[in-house]
């Protein structure tokens, strides 16, 4: 590991804090409710595809790796 670690380790803690901070105040309610969200709902059984949300988060990630990377 080398110096460059430490930088990223702190940029990454900062990142999960400040997620945690926005969905603690409601900031997130969105996500996992937006349209293409699959919900089946039968009897005892529920499943839950959040496929719009996942490409969101895809799409997110894969700009900051980029700018990163820049």
């Amino acid at each position: 590991m080398g110096r460059d670690f430490g930088p990223l380790l702190v940029a990454v803690g900062l990142l999960v804090v400040l997620v945690g901070v926005l969905a603690w105040n409601d900031w997130l309610s969105w996500f996992g409710n937006l349209p293409g969200d699959v919900r089946i709902d039968r009897g005892n059984a529920r499943v839950y595809i959040p496929w719009v949300s996942m490409i969101v988060v895809s799409v997110a990630v894969s700009i900051v790796i980029a700018l990163f990377r820049r």
